[in-house]
């Protein structure tokens, strides 16, 4: 008897037990019934992943479970809407794995639409329109990315390319790789670079195993030391190193995967080529410390863009840096700076101060013609009465 009123007693505590779980998972078990176009996310590592891989992706963080009840059964709609073109995300800042990842992006509960540009993450906080008035405007879908085309990361067709997001990830390939590697420094909006990227990943499939190609965007702020480091100045740069050391830069911005294959076999320091390697040559001879220069040179960089590469172009465009190449500088009187100079077959024919637009430096290579004579000086341009000598201005 006493001991069926013990088994009885622990039944009537399994129930009583099984009641307070039940109570305690009820909200729980109603929080998670939301849409499975929703990603939950936990993991820092699967964020980042996310935010990396994906376009546009809107994240709603909430303090527990249950807190987000509204903006997820809101988000669920939106989620179908946007299907396609955009990612929702949900992270519980409440949970142990969701708290360290609201952490580590210090975020507090709220919605923001996230977005990877200029490998920086860009955020919009939508959350004051949501809990004011409880609705989110869609308007067809979630904006498009700002930059056009896929993130190259993105692109399926670069996955022979090791792409770099921190300058930690750059010191430890160089630290561990054994095989020799050409790194493309670059910026997203860089058109050359754009246009590079696919001889690029072409290129770094052709040598696969025997050289890493990689690709890094170093146009943040935060990239400024390594930029200096390296000798970034403009956006492609490409950097050879062999066993973690660098040795040179590749500077063939016409080059084919061939190309770029052929000179991995016997890496060689550019040479600058001379006036006399084109018919005609528009050239900027700079320092890299000046400020008219660097004022110039987006101007310089979309004409020499066009310019060259125009299969009917009237010659080539190039900079050259003076303080590099003095021996060149010597050679052609360059005493200040930029100094843009025209060669008609290796002979210099114009010294052009008036070019400082792309407009004017398409039109001028189009139709050269020698430029405007210097303003005279005032004292030059005035008449010889009103001239004073010191003897005649002096007080008597």
């Amino acid at each position: 008897m006493a001991s069926w009123n013990r088994h009885g007693s622990r039944m009537r505590q399994a129930k009583m037990w099984f009641l307070v779980l039940l109570v305690w998972l009820l909200p729980v078990l109603d929080a998670v019934k939301v849409s499975p176009l929703i990603e939950k996310v936990s993991d820092h590592k699967d964020f980042k992943k996310l935010l990396r891989t994906r376009t546009n992706v809107l994240v709603l963080y909430t303090k527990s479970a249950t807190s987000g009840d509204p903006q997820l059964k809101l988000l669920s709609d939106v989620a179908q809407t946007v299907k396609g073109q955009g990612t929702i995300a949900w992270v519980n800042c409440g949970d142990t794995e969701g708290r360290k990842l609201c952490k580590k992006v210090k975020v507090g509960p709220w919605i923001q639409i996230c977005r990877l540009r200029d490998a920086a993450l860009q955020r919009w906080n939508v959350s004051h329109g949501i809990q004011q008035t409880g609705h989110i405007q869609v308007d067809g879908g979630l904006p498009q990315d700002p930059s056009g085309p896929p993130l190259w990361e993105e692109n399926p067709e670069a996955k022979d390319i090791v792409h770099i997001e921190t300058e930690k990830d750059f010191r430890k390939l160089l630290k561990k790789e054994e095989r020799p590697i050409l790194m493309m420094f670059y910026a997203p909006w860089c058109g050359v670079c754009k246009r590079m990227q696919p001889i690029f990943q072409q290129a770094a499939t052709e040598t696969k195993g025997r050289y890493v190609l990689a690709g890094m965007n170093v146009h943040p702020a935060e990239f400024d030391g390594l930029k200096q480091e390296y000798n970034v100045k403009g956006y492609p740069t490409f950097c050879y190193f062999e066993k973690g050391k660098f040795l040179h830069h590749y500077e063939n911005y016409g080059a084919t995967a061939k190309d770029i294959a052929d000179w991995l076999r016997n890496p060689q320091p550019p040479q600058p080529k001379t006036p006399e390697e084109h018919p005609a040559a528009l050239i900027m001879f700079y320092a890299p410390w000046c400020g008219h220069c660097k004022k110039m040179k987006p101007e310089y960089d979309e004409a020499a863009e066009v310019l060259n590469k125009a299969s009917d172009s009237p010659g080539a465009v190039a900079a050259l840096d003076a303080t590099v190449h003095k021996a060149a500088g010597e050679r052609f009187k360059i005493s200040g700076f930029p100094t843009v100079k025209y060669f008609v077959n290796g002979e210099d024919k114009y010294t052009l101060p008036h070019l400082r637009s792309k407009d004017k430096i398409i039109e001028f290579m189009h139709n050269p013609q020698a430029p405007p004579p210097p303003e005279q000086s005032w004292e030059e341009n005035r008449p010889a009465s009103a001239i004073l000598d010191s003897r005649t201005s002096e007080r008597r």
